[in-house]
């Protein structure tokens, strides 16, 4: 099954409250579009285009983490641009992060960092907008994406790796900013290239994913005999057509039958079957077995997977804040990237580790936006001014830093890059051309690539 959230919004940004969404049938909503990706990249092989086996992982941190307090700490900057925490030495020569990232730092020869990230923009939609699809798009909750996101773009082109597994998973689910699926989604290029998401918490003791499983009303039998009748109808649109479009159909559409019919899809969201000893490693908590799941789903055939991760809004109380949340997330994309490169999975598998924007260097006074003055500690607000950057594997080097900010972490100060220099980094490492164009809603060809550069020192 398919599930398709609503476009509600629910409290604030950093926080997405659970809510009512519609199954739709994947073979009477999404089975063609599926299919589609799945002839694309067939034709694609069968043409000599580039059509590599690399996958995506995204680990999304919805609400801005600061960039002080992660990638790129300022040890020797004033007390007020420097935050709570020190800074500790990594595996890669000369690349210190923030003292809570001791696993990361451990793993830092096989990443790298990206230090000089920029948009300018401190609002979280046109933030995010930017960051998932290299333009300037939708600034306001109430407006829908306008372009369609890195991993539409990838699912279209390049369909998944192995077929019965869908292309573009969200893991528990796709959101950025409060809306879902947000800007991860397709935009004009059709909902049958969002985010498949899996739901439910994959840390729960009897997770399982709903959305493969059929409806109670609804038999295998029921299935097979709509499935069929999808073929009689194709079949009989066939003999109408002229342009020779509907011809090998059907080889593609039973490849998106199997998906919700077959065993494959489920035995790799099946993630009980690790090793205990591995899922605490990953650690036993939703952010950590979401990214043990998204292992097992790139090792299955999955092309593009994101992580959500929201809770990174730190108007005030900073420190205890990061003392919340770091630890897990640490642990989390440590266990990732080292279990892949045990795997041989890394060279093939890219990891990025972002959100939509960094924060204001100066510490403010606690209470921007948040409780009575008295009541908070420093936080750092909104800042699109430079921001920083994990990514690794998939063919990228590790040990390596772009571009740095300045003494204080206000602005880049050397190589500045903007998102669509890291999108382009990620289409050519995936194997797609940077000169396409896709039709937006007006008709009008909109380039995959809005004139970014790839990022070369990363190669």
């Amino acid at each position: 099954m398919l599930t398709v959230w609503s476009k509600r919004r629910i409290g604030r940004c950093d926080g997405v409250a659970r809510r009512d969404f519609i199954k739709a049938g994947l073979l009477g909503f999404s089975g063609l579009g599926l299919a589609d990706a799945l002839r694309t990249r067939a034709e694609a092989t069968a043409q000599g285009r580039p059509s590599n086996d690399r996958a995506v992982i995204l680990y999304w941190l919805d609400g801005g983490p600061t960039q002080l307090e992660t990638y790129d700490p300022k040890p020797y900057a004033p007390a007020e641009f420097r935050g709570p925490f020190q800074a500790i030495s990594t595996s890669a020569p000369g690349i210190q992060i923030n003292e809570l990232l001791v696993e990361e730092a451990k793993v830092m020869d096989k990443v790298s960092l990206i230090r000089s990230m920029h948009h300018d923009h401190g609002d979280h939609f046109a933030a995010a907008h930017w960051m998932l699809t290299g333009y300037l798009g939708s600034n306001s909750q109430a407006l829908d994406p306008q372009f369609p996101s890195v991993g539409s773009v990838i699912t279209k082109l390049r369909g998944p790796n192995q077929p019965g597994v869908p292309p573009y998973v969200s893991v528990p689910y796709s959101a950025t900013v409060g809306l879902q699926p947000g800007y991860n989604s397709a935009a004009y290029l059709g909902v049958a290239f969002n985010p498949f998401n899996s739901g439910g918490d994959p840390n729960a003791a009897d997770y399982k994913v709903p959305n493969l499983n059929l409806p109670s009303d609804l038999t295998l039998p029921r299935l097979e005999d709509r499935h069929s009748l999808l073929g009689s109808l194709d079949r009989i649109r066939r003999e109408v057509d002229t342009s020779g479009v509907m011809n090998g159909l059907d080889s593609f559409n039973q490849q998106a039958y199997q998906l919700i019919t077959g065993e494959r899809a489920r035995q790799a969201f099946d993630i009980s079957q690790e090793d205990p000893k591995l899922r605490d490693r990953y650690g036993r908590n939703s952010f950590g077995q979401s990214a043990l799941l998204a292992r097992r789903l790139v090792e299955a055939g999955v092309t593009f997977v994101t992580i959500h991760n929201g809770g990174w809004d730190h108007h005030w109380d900073l420190e205890q804040g990061m003392k919340s949340r770091l630890p897990s997330m640490d642990q989390s994309v440590a266990a990732l990237i080292g279990d892949l490169d045990e795997r041989g999975l890394l060279d093939r598998t890219m990891v990025l580790v972002m959100g939509e924007f960094g924060r204001t260097p100066r510490l403010n006074d606690g209470g921007n936006g948040g409780p009575p003055r008295s009541m908070g500690t420093p936080g750092r607000d909104h800042w699109g001014n430079v921001m920083s950057v994990l990514i690794g594997g998939g063919g990228i080097q590790g040990g390596r830093v772009v571009g740095a900010s300045n003494s204080k972490g206000e602005f880049p100060a050397e190589r500045p890059v903007k998102p669509a220099d890291l999108l382009a980094t990620i289409y050519q490492q995936m194997g797609v051309d940077l000169s396409l164009s896709f039709p937006n809603r007006a008709g009008r060809p909109v380039p995959i690539n809005n004139y970014g550069s790839v990022i070369t020192e990363l190669l």
